[in-house]
């Protein structure tokens, strides 16, 4: 049976109030992870203090987290091929609170170190085999609007679950961040385990049905859209607070409400962009990656006016979020028979953009270009991720014609 038919399947048996109740607690437990992602951005110092090292090096335990995003995905994916998608939604939740409980308990950098990473490793499988869920469970003409529903957890969690965190950290201790994320963590799985349909796993899933998807060519295009296009959007993000600062001129005491409106924007991103996904995914693609290129020029000619600064960041934040829904879309469309894996990688694909987009962004600032090349040159991987994109569609009418050429003969 192909996917596009299990999820009329799914459609049928579930009803609107199952279907909202069920995005509602994947979408919780994306919530969870985008608190423990970002939260430790702002408790960074805390966090040095607590285990005896500088700043510099308590980064690395965000750079552990992201590794462990990177390696997870596909990792867990395999090993969890043959298990029911509800279920192994639950086992990677559950991973993800004791892996945050250990961090609790860890009492000195390396321990810190290891349980980060441990954290990390259901990221993005929890996000992969979500988005597959969610879009089971509704008509294919609404899969765009479903995905972006469980992507919105992590976009709240910017707005409410961060600013929440850090200062229940600052408050009682950098330890309490991972308390509020393991009880998260907790409510998920209940969630999970009663709104969520139960989904008999495929006959014929396995670990080589799931690396199938390593072997199409349009996958690997779609994550380096994911990767190119998106490390402008990181690019800009790495470097805000000195840019509001020092370009803009904002005090650094405003800096919260700045982040904040961010987040704003991506939550906003997330709910326009899963309703131009279900519009057309490769239009929407294609329009995105051309509109972050433009709005991230606007936003260095522009940044040093602080209204318009103010008003940027917020369209840089809906900007990117909305074309997280397409590519999620895109994989689905492109791995018929191998989802969760190609699904989980796109995260992946956009930890690798982050990485990539603080890298660049730091390279032009060291260069001496100041804090608003970072946004050129954001601007610079969105028109190249574009180009990754048009030649993927191009790709796909050549296959097109000549299916139908084949089937003329």
């Amino acid at each position: 049976m192909s996917l596009l038919k299990k999820q009329r399947t799914a459609t049928t048996a579930a009803s609107p109030n199952v279907v909202a109740w069920a995005i509602l607690s994947l979408a919780i437990g994306g919530f969870g992870i985008g608190t423990t992602e970002f939260a430790m951005m702002g408790l960074l110092p805390n966090v040095a203090e607590g285990v005896g090292v500088n700043e510099p090096t308590a980064g690395h335990v965000i750079s552990a987290y992201a590794l462990g995003v990177v390696v997870g995905a596909p990792l867990l994916v395999a090993i969890g091929a043959k298990m029911p998608r509800k279920a192994l939604a639950l086992a990677l939740m559950g991973l993800f609170t004791v892996g945050n409980l250990l961090s609790v308990f860890a009492q000195d950098y390396p321990t810190l170190l290891v349980t980060r990473f441990i954290a990390g490793l259901p990221h993005g499988a929890f996000f992969g085999v979500a988005a597959v869920l969610a879009a089971s469970l509704v008509a294919p003409s609404k899969r765009g609007r479903a995905i972006s529903m469980v992507m919105m957890g992590l976009s709240v969690a910017n707005v409410l679950g961060v600013p929440l965190a850090t200062f229940v950290g600052q408050q009682f201790g950098w330890r309490w961040l991972f308390v509020f994320v393991c009880i998260i963590g907790v409510v998920t799985i209940v969630c999970v385990s009663i709104f969520v349909p139960a989904q008999k796993a495929h006959p014929e899933a396995g670990l080589r049905r799931e690396l199938s998807a390593l072997r199409r060519g349009q996958v690997w295009l779609t994550l380096l859209v994911g990767v190119v296009g998106f490390g402008g959007f990181f690019a800009v993000y790495t470097y805000v607070a000195s840019t509001m600062t020092d370009v803009a001129g904002f005090a650094a005491s405003f800096l919260p409400l700045i982040v904040g409106l961010y987040g704003v924007g991506m939550v906003a991103g997330s709910y326009v962009g899963g309703r131009m996904a279900d519009w057309s995914v490769m239009g929407s693609i294609y329009a995105m990656m051309g509109f972050i290129a433009v709005v991230l020029v606007i936003y260095a000619a522009t940044v040093h006016i602080q209204w318009m600064a103010l008003l940027m960041i917020f369209v840089i934040g809906a900007s990117g979020s909305m074309l997280v829904p397409s590519l999620q879309t895109r994989l689905l469309d492109v791995s018929p028979g191998a989802p969760t894996l190609a699904s989980s990688l796109n995260h992946s694909a956009l930890n690798m953009a982050n990485a990539l987009g603080a890298f660049v962004g730091g390279l032009v600032i060291t260069w001496g270009w100041g804090f608003t090349a970072p946004a050129l040159v954001g601007a610079a991987l969105a028109v190249l991720g574009l180009g990754i994109a048009l030649l993927s569609g191009l790709l796909d009418k050549i296959g097109g014609r000549r299916a139908a050429q084949e089937g003329a003969r």
